[in-house]
């Protein structure tokens, strides 16, 4: 019988990094096309992709818009924010 024999990991490479989630906030200000295009200007989205976040944050009240280091995520924030909507890192 044949033995598997697991190799050596290396730690840096596997380990998960610690990933937050950019949070967009419902408000009764912004309107659908205001908030979509911030989206695909500053989140680099599809089209499809702000239209489904923006409906999501409107009928569930937040919808997760980014995923990536709080390093990478604080500038689209700042950006967000700069741009009246509001925004969280979680």
């Amino acid at each position: 019988m044949n033995e598997v024999k697991a190799k050596p990991v290396n730690e840096q490479s596997t380990l998960p990094t610690d990933l937050k989630d950019l949070i967009l906030f419902n408000d009764d200000v912004n309107t659908f096309d205001y908030v979509i295009r911030c989206l695909i200007e500053v989140c680099n989205h599809t089209a499809e992709q702000a239209e489904q976040c923006a409906i999501i944050a409107h009928f569930k009240g937040k919808c997760p818009v980014k995923s990536g280091s709080f390093d990478e995520l604080k500038p689209l924030a700042d950006e967000l924010t700069r741009r009246l909507l509001t925004v969280e890192i979680q």
